[in-house]
């Protein structure tokens, strides 16, 4: 359904008369260009924030519908495109958008958004706090990891299995700053705005998110290593 609207966006898009090549990874030319409806435009526009985008709709709504969160984003970021003010980064609006936009689909469908994430607001009591350094990266790694061996490269699919579902057990929120953070590599500040959350209750959410996965990964490796 996606790629049909996609596709259609870009039949119905103006040709572009100029016939020098533009550098559309300045943000402000393919913000023009896409104002002026220019095919490639979208066509970067899209390769460059579909995954992105994607990404942010699953971790707040599931798999199911988040194809059609996304489709519905684009549309707004076209109808708002000419008020966009550039006060973030044109990929941080367009993710806001969709953040927006899944949420608000979840109010609509009358499921508890906030339930799983307001325990996530408050201050950690019980996680360890020694778990991560100031650059994210574990201070004290788990210490059964090992994958020296064939054998245990092979365990590895198991064990990506497990860390893709545990991220697909956590709270939206969580799911979102993880998701963002680890996989897209977008800064904090940039995230805040996105997700609309303070930087305070950003890096708590972090924290929990990856001590979750943490956790799911050192049972699963102490696990074999009884077995072994």
């Amino acid at each position: 359904m996606l790629r049909g609207f996609l596709y259609t966006l870009i039949a119905i898009s103006k040709p572009e008369s100029s016939t020098f090549k533009l550098d559309y990874s300045d943000e402000q030319v393919l913000i023009q260009q896409l104002l002026k409806r220019d095919n490639q435009a979208y066509r970067y526009a899209v390769q460059s924030y579909q995954k992105s985008m994607q990404y942010v709709a699953k971790s707040i709504v599931g798999t199911a519908i988040a194809d059609e969160i996304v489709q519905d984003a684009w549309l707004s970021v076209i109808k708002a495109l000419p008020k966009f003010e550039g006060r973030s980064s044109l990929k941080t609006w367009i993710l806001r958008i969709v953040s927006n936009s899944a949420k608000s689909r979840l109010r609509k469908e009358s499921r508890q958004f906030a339930a799983g994430d307001a325990a996530d607001l408050e201050i950690l009591s019980n996680a360890p706090n020694d778990r991560f350094n100031e650059s994210g990266h574990w201070s004290n790694p788990p210490k059964h990891w090992d994958i020296n061996s064939p054998e245990a490269l092979i365990a590895s699919d198991e064990l990506r299995d497990i860390v893709k579902h545990t991220i697909e057990k956590l709270p939206a929120l969580q799911q979102s700053i993880i998701t963002l953070r680890d996989m897209e590599c977008i800064g904090m500040e940039e995230i805040c705005k996105i997700l609309e959350i303070s930087e305070s209750n950003s890096r708590v959410l972090l924290h929990r998110a990856r001590t979750k996965i943490w956790q799911a990964i050192d049972k699963h490796q102490g696990k074999e290593n009884v077995e072994l």
